[in-house]
């Protein structure tokens, strides 16, 4: 490509590019939250069974497998048991929450809502708290149908989405360097 005029406007075109190209490569530092490590160094893990305080029978064993899930598919820190753990996560699901969002008629409901909220605490086997994380929430819309036990596997299929979020969400607040 030949540009009109002298040498130097050709070269300051291209020095201006390769400025130009550093500038964006150097950017501003922004990355994607839970880039960072797990707090306090911690290279082992042991990730207990979340206390279920909701009405919602069979939820924390979903919420903690999809955790361990989390951790383990990351390789950030390798899931093992208590004695050898460097920290123990720990959680309470404090509420499970169905709302209605859509009706077929005044008296009929078409879909509803599932909300789960937790609190979530990653500790030292000594007790000292590393990182804690309260009222994280997951939602998800599910049908329901005129048969109960239709509804019911619409509801555990929608808790099964809303639990994998769920466990994203607690590993990325945890692993935020921000």
């Amino acid at each position: 490509m030949t540009v009109p005029g002298s040498p130097h406007l050709k070269t300051l075109l291209q020095a201006c590019g390769i400025v130009f190209l550093a500038v964006c490569m150097a950017a501003c530092g922004y990355r994607f939250s839970g880039g960072g490590r797990i707090p306090g160094g911690v290279n082992r893990l042991t990730i207990k069974t979340f206390e279920n305080r909701s009405g919602e029978i069979g939820i924390e064993s979903v919420i903690t497998n999809d955790i361990i899930y989390e951790f383990t598919r990351t390789g950030k820190a390798s899931v093992t048991k208590s004695k050898t753990a460097d920290a123990v996560l720990t959680g309470v699901i404090r509420a499970a929450r169905s709302s209605t969002i859509s009706h077929v008629s005044s008296h009929a409901t078409a879909d509803r809502r599932i909300t789960v909220t937790v609190d979530v605490k990653l500790a030292r086997p000594s007790g000292t708290v590393l990182w804690s994380g309260s009222d994280i929430s997951a939602s998800e819309e599910y049908t329901v149908a005129d048969d109960k036990i239709v509804t019911e596997q619409n509801k555990k299929s929608a808790v099964a989405k809303l639990s994998s979020r769920l466990a994203q969400r607690i590993y990325y607040r945890m692993t935020d360097d921000f």
